[in-house]
């Protein structure tokens, strides 16, 4: 997941609330292209997945787009999240 911006990684991820926190949200991280996390930020949305995921970030950050389709994925706990590319417009 490595783009051309200086060799970083720019990608989203969502959860499913899987015990009922109420905490549904979305992560924006970047790594450098060592792979070591260099920033984190995350928002609130009304609900869980990737639709969800989609539609707040357009809101939120309205510059920010997902370039790749969201890959599944299943934590230790049995919940699932999703990972999706995301790059800035320029």
């Amino acid at each position: 997941m490595t783009d051309l911006d200086g060799g970083h990684t720019t990608f989203l991820t969502c959860y499913d609330d899987l015990h009922g926190y109420g905490w549904h949200h979305v992560d924006l991280f970047v790594h450098d292209a060592a792979g070591r996390e260099i920033n984190w930020v995350h928002w609130q949305v009304a609900e869980d997945g990737p639709d969800a995921a989609d539609r707040e970030t357009a809101h939120v950050e309205p510059a920010l787009r997902r370039t790749s389709e969201w890959e599944h994925g299943i934590r230790a706990d049995g919940s699932s999240y999703w990972t999706a590319r995301a790059a800035w417009d320029e």
